[in-house]
């Protein structure tokens, strides 16, 4: 069987700044531009397989072979796509490290799925193929996917969160009664976050 390339919305969750990411790889029911949509149970059984053998499909650079960039930690079906939980190898392979900088930026900002079709059927009405049986064979980064709506929707970066850490450690000092106990925590626990940010800037 031939392999086949799907671009579907990818709805990126979260990006740390150790490379560990999460979304939607694939979602349903969403037309493609060779007229394609996968249908929900579509992944069931090859993750089946996956989940038998112990090895996920491998997260790639642009579909090509040679060049993975780190692993896939999770996957499963839910009611709205293919959730995939990854993990980019940004300290050790320095392609990985380029992917998370142009993810960052919003310059790469597409994610698909490489498959061979398995079991399939027509609408009568737009001809659209519907997919409901496929062998996963890899989940790639991608700069330019078929489908405008395979994009990712954001990307949090080590400073987001240290905001978000800041605003919530206001909230906690400030139901705290003792005034000179709350200054010192909040002294203490705000230069803690200095240095990991100056160290993490060192790297």
């Amino acid at each position: 069987m031939m392999r086949n390339k799907f671009d579907a919305t990818f709805e990126l969750k979260f990006l740390a700044e150790t490379g560990v990411f999460e979304g939607y790889a694939s979602v349903f029911n969403v037309v493609d531009s060779v007229n394609d949509k996968i249908a929900p149970g579509a992944f069931k059984d090859s993750l089946a397989g996956c989940r038998k053998s112990g090895r996920l499909p491998p997260l790639l650079w642009q579909h090509e072979a040679q060049e993975p960039i780190g692993a896939w930690r999770g996957m499963h079906e839910d009611g709205h796509g293919l959730f995939v939980k990854g993990d980019l190898f940004i300290n050790d392979i320095p392609r990985s490290k380029e992917a998370y900088k142009l993810l960052k930026e919003n310059v790469v900002t597409g994610l698909s799925i490489g498959y061979r079709t398995k079991e399939f059927h027509r609408e009568q009405k737009g001809g659209v193929r519907v997919l409901t049986k496929l062998d996963l064979l890899e989940v790639s980064l991608v700069t330019f996917p078929a489908n405008e709506l395979a994009r990712v929707t954001g990307v949090k970066s080590l400073n987001d969160i240290a905001r978000k850490f800041a605003a919530c450690l206001d909230e906690a000092t400030a139901d705290i009664k003792d005034g000179i106990t709350a200054r010192r925590l909040n002294t203490s626990l705000r230069q803690a976050a200095a240095d990991a940010q100056y160290k993490h800037e060192e790297k």
